[in-house]
């Protein structure tokens, strides 16, 4: 696959399901509704999604999207805007070559929350094996992949960049960048550095599209309803939303044409969507893998698991990020009931991995600024409990699934659990917890909401 040179380049690093429903989908629309092409290029640092990508490429980056309504409605698109597909190999070398050409104005990338190893205070996670193999030059995480292209960027001629983050991380651009810069410092790389600073831009987005991971169902559905086979399929919900800081150095394509919301500021839309939505659907997987479920829309119809994600925004989150544009407790029904579609078949497995990322990123701050106006978050408390007893379950072999998160080390894990005082050791976790952890008052919330969590559970016990 190959594209004209004189289309501008788009290349996306991260070869999941929601990249492929969400910034190749709007990427696509520009392209039906006639605006200037861009060309997407499709790449991976890791060798995992090889088979896709060979796959892609023997499709010429065509696959089918569809998508359920919770009424029931199936919709079937092709999307087209893939041009081109990067070959993994090792060494990247195909990756950093078109990330260095100068027609690439562009570089997004979906690694998950994990995989930018930043702790509650922004500092790069130096002891992790992957970040610290590529601080001792590797290739295994988005920082050694960028720092690669943009050495070979600076070397064929100093040409403009945008780097966009497009994770569920607050303030992503930013984060990302100092992440990046952390690690050229860390690596003495101080020219490259100061090269980068002037020469590429890094806006904050927010993107929003539950995508499961595909099945072979939805292939089969794809193929009734399309004849065509398409091991590529994959599902999403129709709803669909990016919020994106126009601050892009080297162009961009006119995202505004197909709904994308260029703003100067994308602080109040990421802050309801993360405590919202993110802490929502996190708390609805902990608490139905607890009561034995697998889909999020069992857990969510639990009414007692659903009233725990309400009570939460209501009572905690809808007074910490008001006033706001956004009318909070439309969003928060909005998200419950799209939660609830049952045609998504989004699994509390998904949902629930990378929780050492997502109580730092997507909860404690709750905690954090309910503690300093006088609150008492209790009904935020609830979510971390469940993850302790969801953490419990994991070392006793005891859940349904295997428990996947990039940045748990799983010795330091069953250490914490097995500590005397388990609360307390959970509670003085600095990467979870920040300016709070070991506090009495934060040791004294997670007691008392491990107290419901427990009631909550004898109480499914019993009902069961």
């Amino acid at each position: 696959m190959s594209t004209a040179s004189s289309i501008p380049c788009w290349l996306h690093i991260g070869a999941g399901s929601f990249h492929r429903a969400h910034q190749a989908w709007y990427l696509d629309q520009l392209d039906k509704h006639g605006q200037a092409r861009w060309a997407l290029t499709l790449a991976n640092i890791r060798a995992d999604m090889t088979p896709l990508l060979a796959q892609l490429a023997a499709q010429q980056g065509r696959y089918t999207l569809e998508t359920i309504s919770p009424a029931g409605e199936h919709r079937y698109e092709t999307v087209t805007a893939i041009s081109d597909i990067v070959p993994w190999q090792p060494d990247l070398q195909p990756l950093i070559a078109k990330g260095a050409d100068a027609g690439t104005r562009v570089i997004s990338f979906t690694v998950t929350e994990g995989g930018y190893y930043l702790d509650q205070s922004q500092q790069l996670d130096t002891a992790n094996p992957d970040l610290a193999a590529d601080l001792d030059g590797g290739l295994n995480t988005i920082y050694g992949a960028v720092a690669a292209i943009l050495r070979a960027r600076q070397a064929a001629g100093n040409a403009p960049v945008t780097l966009l983050n497009c994770d569920n991380l607050r303030h992503n651009g930013e984060r990302f960048r100092q992440g990046l810069q952390q690690f050229l410092t860390l690596r003495g790389e101080h020219t490259l550095l100061a090269w980068a600073d002037r020469h590429t831009s890094s806006p904050n987005t927010m993107v929003d599209r539950i995508t499961p991971r595909p099945t072979p169902e939805v292939s089969a559905r794809v193929l009734q309803a399309t004849g065509q086979h398409d091991p590529c399929a994959l599902m999403a919900e129709p709803f669909i939303q990016w919020v994106v800081e126009d601050h892009f150095i080297a162009g961009r394509p006119a995202l505004e044409a197909v709904g994308v919301e260029t703003v100067d500021s994308v602080l109040p839309y990421e802050e309801a969507k993360i405590r919202i939505l993110n802490a929502s659907h996190s708390c609805i997987a902990w608490a139905g893998t607890l009561r034995g479920l697998l889909y999020i829309h069992d857990s969510t119809a639990v009414p007692s698991i659903r009233q725990m994600a309400h009570d939460y925004v209501t009572h905690d989150v809808i007074p910490c990020l008001s006033p706001s544009p956004l009318d909070l407790a439309a969003y928060r029904d909005t998200v419950l009931d799209r939660f609830s579609n049952p045609y998504i078949l989004d699994s509390n497995q998904r949902v629930a991995a990378d929780g050492f990322s997502k109580i730092p990123g997507f909860i404690a701050p709750t905690l954090q600024q309910a503690v300093a106006r006088g609150a008492d978050p209790v009904h935020t408390a609830v979510l971390p409990a469940l993850f302790l007893r969801f953490l419990q379950r994991w070392q006793a072999g005891a859940l349904p699934y295997a428990y996947q998160d990039g940045i748990m080390d799983p010795a330091a894990c069953q250490q914490m659990l097995a500590a005397d005082n388990v609360v307390a050791a959970y509670a003085a976790n600095t990467m979870l917890w920040g300016e709070l952890a070991g506090t009495s008052v934060l040791n004294s919330l997670l007691n008392r909401a491990l107290a419901r969590v427990d009631s909550w559970l004898a109480t499914q016990d019993a009902a069961n």
